[in-house]
């Protein structure tokens, strides 16, 4: 029996007013969703422990397979490996956002639409500028990027961008968790208020603030860590795996935990992403692979950029363009599944950010017995016959009947 995990980031949701009191998930057109949760068993997991932010690294952790707690690590590493960064033991990686700040607030937790080139020409600027030995830029993809600090310390308290929307930017800059953080906290700010004064003069930057749209005028790192040490899939479960994804924290966790990157063309980490390229390559790695990981981060950049709509939308997207060729090809191909269906947290549109609350899962395929659940939603599924689940209850349902070592 093969496995695969869809994994919509972000895609739940609270009720919203405007929509009669109802979730984007209850008001889309997702009948192929719907048809898994009443073949299958429906009900919600716990993604994130009490005791950690509701991160997607923590998320992810959860679901591919790991206590969270015991292989918890910033999300600075994991997209240093995804990058095939090699990091030395006192490495410091930090994620570096592109932001857009706009009357000394955080507008925005990315610089806008940015192309690869020009983000490439940016973060090529930014270590012409601001780079020296034991400080370096790395290109990731759209505003996600890396800043390493040689020597650095991880004793500093820095806010993730898309939590603090409307703050003044002045008022969460990076703090020294104490004497062993203090330098690296100087070197950081230091770096953000100079990347200020370096991006405003852009041309680019210029034309777009002309226009009044988002741009990329201020550097934002955040998540810091050092490398992490973690059992692979096989060496948990015996499953070869392997992941499709366009968001570098997701390629980094892959990669530490052993399983193979698939590339898809156009596959963007946002609504513009390659559906159908995603969709043939789920299948052909389900040939290979006993295990594929699957995961979509559009729900997830529409509920940060406060965008109903384009919520509402890339959920349909998710059904008609995606889910629907997977179903089609398992079915020709008769290939013996078993799918998980699920975001890997929750991001309220009208919040615009991660919240810490259970996720609504569907199991559908090889060996599932199906419950009373007529259709995949937010509160439907608390009547499924999964219940509440923690992470093992959750991949041992999933794995079943491999073995799970951990």
């Amino acid at each position: 029996m093969k496995r695969l995990i869809i994994v919509c980031d972000g895609m739940s949701d609270y009720p919203i007013k405007k929509l009669g009191n109802k979730t984007p998930l209850m008001v889309a057109k997702k009948p192929l969703m719907d048809k898994l949760a009443l073949e299958g068993a429906t009900g919600t997991f716990k993604t994130v422990p009490d005791d950690l932010p509701p991160g997607s690294e923590v998320a992810n952790l959860s679901i591919i397979g790991y206590d969270p707690r015991e292989n918890y690590c910033q999300r600075g590493v994991l997209e240093a490996a995804s990058l095939g960064v090699s990091l030395n033991p006192k490495d410091l990686a930090m994620r570096c956002n592109l932001v857009y700040v706009k009357d000394d607030k955080m507008e925005s937790h990315s610089g806008g639409d940015l192309e690869h080139k020009e983000a490439g020409e940016i973060l090529n600027l930014l270590n012409e500028k601001l780079g020296e030995k034991d400080i370096k830029f790395y290109q990731g993809f759209h505003y996600r990027h890396l800043l390493v600090i040689g020597g650095g310390s991880d004793r500093i308290k820095c806010y993730p961008p898309h939590d603090y929307l409307g703050e003044k930017y002045k008022s969460i800059m990076v703090e020294s968790g104490g004497t062993e953080g203090k330098a690296t906290a100087e070197t950081l700010n230091k770096l953000i208020m100079r990347s200020k004064t370096i991006l405003e003069k852009l041309p680019s930057n210029i034309e777009k603030a002309k226009k009044n749209l988002k741009h990329p005028n201020l550097i934002w790192p955040w998540a810091q860590g050092y490398k992490p040490k973690m059992k692979t899939i096989r060496e948990l479960t015996g499953l070869s795996g392997a992941t499709i994804t366009a968001v570098d924290l997701i390629k980094g966790l892959s990669i530490y935990a052993g399983m193979d990157i698939i590339k898809v063309d156009g596959a963007t980490g946002n609504y513009k992403t390659n559906y159908e390229g995603k969709a043939r390559a789920a299948l052909s790695a389900l040939e290979k692979y006993d295990y594929v990981y699957l995961h979509v981060e559009a729900a997830d950049e529409a509920s940060h950029d406060g965008d109903l709509d384009l919520k509402i939308k890339v959920i349909e997207d998710i059904n008609n363009r995606l889910l629907a060729p997977i179903l089609k090809g398992i079915a020709e191909k008769r290939i013996d599944v078993r799918i998980a269906l699920l975001p890997d947290h929750s991001t309220p549109v009208e919040f615009r950010n991660h919240v810490k609350v259970p996720v609504p899962v569907i199991l559908w395929g090889s060996g599932i017995k199906p419950d009373n659940v007529q259709v995949f939603d937010e509160i439907s599924v608390k009547e499924g016959s999964l219940k509440e689940m923690n992470q093992k209850d959750f991949f041992r349902s999933f794995l079943m009947p491999v073995q799970y070592q951990r």
